[in-house]
């Protein structure tokens, strides 16, 4: 899992409520047995229309907000139901960061584990990067260290973040990447067993 320690990116608009799973990633799309590829079908049924052409109305179609790397969102974002596959299109789309005054539970937990960082900030404050991101080509730099989120015209806001996975996000680790930390130590307790079962 790649770190994420510091990331300056466009902003990306979604100005909806209680976005559900299935719209982040519709069930049709759940099939596919690797974590890649999943970006194209993001928001699959609002990206395109019947005839599989781009729908010209959806945020994410704008020209302004191609290569967006950070989502600006509403309240209850990820709610529905608690397919990590969501989190695999929005990293997929090159999405690292999402900001939103709440998040679904499951969903929240599955950005840390494939290396999204998914912020919460009270909707005063996301109310005001609403009105700012409406200019063309609106960056943030998201700086996990020092957690604060600054812009390029003096905005700094700080977020709180759980201590542990803050780290997890910094070192690039997701639970595999956990667990591979204690490789000796669990290479050593399997070979004292494989020993004890000999002797018995």
């Amino acid at each position: 899992m790649e770190p994420l320690i510091q990331h300056k990116g466009l902003v990306a608009v979604l100005d909806r409520v209680n976005v559900d799973t299935d719209q982040i990633i519709p069930k049709q799309f759940l099939k596919r047995i690797e974590r890649s590829g999943f970006g194209q079908f993001l928001f699959y049924d609002w990206r395109y229309n019947a005839d599989g052409t781009p729908n010209p109305d959806f945020e994410l179609n704008q020209p302004r907000f191609q290569g967006a790397t950070i989502l600006l969102t509403r309240d209850n974002f990820g709610c529905g139901s608690s397919r990590e596959h969501a989190a695999w299109a929005l990293l997929d789309y090159g999405f690292r960061v999402i900001l939103a005054p709440s998040f679904a539970d499951i969903f929240y937990n599955n950005c840390f584990k494939n290396g999204i960082l998914p912020i919460t900030l009270p909707a005063a404050d996301i109310d005001k990067l609403f009105d700012w991101a409406q200019a063309d080509g609106y960056t943030l730099t998201v700086d996990l260290e020092k957690q604060e989120i600054r812009d390029d015209h003096g905005l700094l806001i700080g977020f709180e973040i759980d201590p542990y996975r803050r780290q997890l996000l910094l070192e690039g680790l997701d639970d595999i990447g956990v667990t591979l930390k204690h490789a000796d130590a669990i290479s050593a307790y399997e070979q004292r067993r494989a020993r004890y079962q000999l002797i018995g």
